[in-house]
């Protein structure tokens, strides 16, 4: 699909609207994880830099349609101007006459923040009022916020009809990330995907067996699928119900040419805790009282072997328990492997998914991977073949 980019606008002495998700973790007053701030900089300073005046719109947290003082941005001004290097401005709305006074106001150079989008109810119903008046404060609409993109709120899809849009620098690399991963990869094409249960992606499977050349399950969604194919896992994390589903994959599997990669050998323990006494043995071989938390090492030594013979790999949740020792053997190994071949310039490797992020940090590789995706629902939902409205309304 054809978008804009910052290079496709004329932005000298224009007020540019731009949507970002800075929906950030706050404790006792403190911003917890700043990593959604930061992704935004080089998008606002470029605005900056082309003379560009930076009008930010953001949700935060659930207000669900009213004022909350404890979900206002305000509090996030003193993180923004430290990461810009600049001064934020704040504006009391978003719309009217608070938001207008404060772009009128503001300096060259300068930035505004206006207040959450939530506050109106207007905004989750994508309302093109709503969206107008957002519009009449500036003169283009950036939507930088790749991780909201799959909502169609007015302030991530009816304003981009409104005015003249384009993608920021964070949307730009996510969909250039994602345009290389599935829409037209280098192949063979490589799906990791883990995570507790079938029943929670259903969509994305049937949507990656039609278009990867192999498919490797790990976590709890591998036992489900061995339980399919008549294997005891003991008392596993298993959903027994469906199995009927999964049969249904594995054969759309095989009709696609898709080859579906399952444990050969398995690590199990009688408890679920950190140092927990443990074994590694078939995966036909569970014992009844004892629980699949993570792949062993045959099964790990595979997953290495077809990373090595891939060209891209896209990743979404972990192999195991990842976040006990030493159930995360498998997935800092194989996420190792990925990196390694990424770095070498032998793999495109695109992730993501809260799991698989905090994964991939706690493996120490997150920064060798080519692009690490934080949208989470919107990086699923495109896994899923899923039209984005975020990004669908950029393309007019």
């Amino acid at each position: 699909m054809a978008w804009k980019t910052l290079d496709d606008l004329d932005l000298n002495g224009k007020v540019a609207l731009v949507r970002v998700d800075i929906n950030v973790p706050v404790e006792n007053g403190h911003i917890t994880d700043t990593t959604r701030i930061d992704k935004i900089v080089p998008t606002i300073k470029d605005i900056l830099e082309q003379g560009g005046k930076p009008v930010l719109l953001a949700h935060f947290g659930r207000p669900n349609g009213k004022y909350t003082a404890e979900l206002s941005l305000k509090q996030l001004v003193p993180a923004l101007e430290s990461a810009f290097g600049t001064t934020v401005h704040f504006a009391e709305d978003c719309i009217g006459s608070p938001a207008k006074r404060a772009v009128a106001a503001l300096p060259d150079g300068d930035v505004l923040l206006l207040e959450n989008t939530r506050f109106h109810e207007g905004e989750e119903k994508n309302d093109k009022a709503l969206a107008a008046g957002m519009g009449a404060l500036g003169a283009v609409y950036i939507n930088d916020a790749f991780s909201a993109a799959h909502r169609a709120h007015a302030s991530t899809e009816a304003l981009a009809r409104v005015l003249p849009c384009a993608a920021g620098r964070l949307m730009e690399a996510e969909l250039k990330a994602l345009e290389a991963a599935l829409g037209n990869p280098a192949r063979p094409l490589t799906a990791v995907v883990g995570g507790a249960k079938v029943s929670t992606k259903l969509d994305l499977l049937g949507n990656l067996v039609a278009k990867v050349d192999r498919l490797i399950i790990g976590g709890g969604m591998a036992n489900t699928f061995l339980v399919a194919q008549g294997v005891s896992v003991g008392k596993s994390l298993a959903e027994h119900d469906m199995a009927d589903t999964v049969r249904t994959i594995i054969e759309k599997a095989r009709r696609s040419g898709c080859e579906i990669i399952l444990p050969t050998d398995v690590v199990v323990a009688r408890e679920f805790k950190a140092g927990a006494e443990n074994e590694v043995v078939g995966v036909d071989h569970c014992p009844d009282d004892a629980m699949i938390l993570d792949a062993g090492p045959e099964t790990v030594e595979r997953i290495a072997d077809v990373f090595a013979t891939s060209r891209t790999l896209i990743w979404n949740g972990p192999l195991g328990a990842f976040e006990i020792a030493p159930f995360d053997r498998a997935t800092n190994a194989a996420a190792a492997k990925a990196a390694e071949l990424t770095e070498a310039g032998d793999l495109i490797s695109v992730a993501g998914g809260g799991d698989t992020v905090s994964a991939l940090n706690k493996a120490g590789v997150a920064s060798k991977f080519s692009y690490i995706s934080t949208a989470g629902g919107a990086f699923l939902e495109w896994m899923e073949g899923k039209e984005l409205p975020g990004v669908a309304a950029l393309g007019g």
